[in-house]
């Protein structure tokens, strides 16, 4: 090989790496972005939520994750303890099957409450509440405030 084949593949080489390098967020997962949505209740949500002070609160996810834990913790008794109790928590046995929203309080299909035959704290209208989530490595967190049910 000449010196100028050898400098051309060099010069080849570092182009690929250079054009790697600037794509590498490109091959990277995407990370799950939650929002939520207050919605009046209807159907099922209906039945479950007479009782409740708050609209039932739904939670939409970027795109369809399996979840391996999803935990609802008030924010204030996260700032005056470390290790504050969840008023709703679920977790995966194995695989769950992949969702794109789940309603807060109702059963995700594939995953179990933590401790057996523990249901959903109520919500307090104008509390502030931290979903925690689980998706295999990935773990996010989304603060909300339930709205009041409105007559």
């Amino acid at each position: 090989m000449t010196q100028k084949n050898i400098c051309l593949i060099i010069f080849v080489v570092l182009l690929g790496v250079l054009s790697l390098y600037l794509n590498r967020d490109r091959f990277a997962g995407q990370p799950i972005q939650i929002s939520d949505r207050s919605v009046q209740p209807r159907g099922a949500m209906l039945r479950r939520s007479q009782d409740s002070a708050v609209n039932t609160v739904v939670f939409l996810l970027n795109r369809e994750f399996e979840l391996t834990s999803v935990k609802v913790i008030p924010v204030s008794a996260i700032e005056t303890n470390k290790f504050a109790l969840p008023i709703w928590e679920l977790v995966s046995n194995s695989h769950s099957v992949p969702v794109k929203d789940f309603v807060y309080g109702m059963g995700i299909q594939g995953m179990k409450p933590a401790v057996k035959g523990a249901a959903a704290g109520p919500l307090e209208p104008g509390v502030k509440y931290r979903l925690l989530i689980q998706a295999g490595s990935h773990k996010v967190e989304h603060d909300f405030i339930p709205v009041p049910k409105s007559s």
